[in-house]
């Protein structure tokens, strides 16, 4: 199932609705959130139905309550929930910013597997760390559930303006294990992100167009605003 948050074009809406995405349209679900519908069963009473071509797509999760970044096994950050951005933006970046494309695992119900989706991690050469990635994080387009994805090696592209920049398979990760390693002590929650390691990173100047491409979930882009 392809799920996403959205809202038709000519209703601009900041948080947008529930969707389920099918061929060249989308259905409305009735659930406040893509939390509340992991949550209520992953089931929803069905709504009104848009062409794909009439709205926009948002953020999965617009303020997840926590987001963990993995480098590697039983390994990670913590990234700023305020951050996340939706598919389509201008994040700036004077003099360009480096983009390292990663696979996400959005938490469902009782700490597990909600979905996947394309996560953007932003990072600005101009800063230092930690405030070097804690502006930006992309999320999107889809959230695709686990028994249309499953947890293989899919092979993710990297575009700036169009032209190939990175093409390679995203490293085994055991997402399960890091679930468990994650929930150690405290609690999941729906909405939770964990994001798996990055593909090779990719400088992207000023003025570009940058794109993260895994046929099985979409196509999440983003350009780097001129200052």
């Amino acid at each position: 199932m392809r799920l996403c948050m959205f809202h038709p074009l000519e209703h601009p809406m900041e948080r947008g609705w529930v969707g389920r995405i099918e061929d060249d349209h989308v259905v409305h679900l009735a659930a406040q959130t893509l939390q509340a519908f992991f949550t209520g069963g992953g089931t929803a009473r069905e709504h009104a139905v848009y062409p794909r071509a009439g709205v926009r797509l948002l953020a999965p999760v617009l303020h997840p309550p926590a987001i963990r970044v993995f480098d590697a096994a039983r390994s990670f950050a913590f990234a700023n929930p305020a951050a996340i951005v939706a598919p389509g933006v201008d994040v700036p970046g004077v003099s360009g910013l480096e983009l390292h494309a990663r696979l996400a695992v959005v938490v469902g119900a009782e700490g597990a597997i909600g979905g996947f989706s394309l996560f953007s991690e932003w990072r600005d050469p101009a800063r230092s760390a930690p405030k070097d990635r804690d502006f930006a994080l992309g999320l999107g387009p889809v959230v695709l559930t686990e028994e249309d994805f499953g947890l293989g090696e899919p092979e993710g592209v990297v575009r700036v303006d169009g032209a190939e920049a990175v093409r390679a398979t995203f490293a085994a990760f055991d997402w399960e294990d890091a679930l468990r390693f994650a929930a150690e002590g405290t609690m999941l929650l729906p909405g939770d992100l964990l994001a798996g390691p990055a593909l090779e990173p990719v400088a992207v100047p000023s003025g570009s167009r940058a794109e993260i491409d895994v046929a099985e979930i979409g196509t999440l882009n983003a350009s780097v605003a001129r200052g």
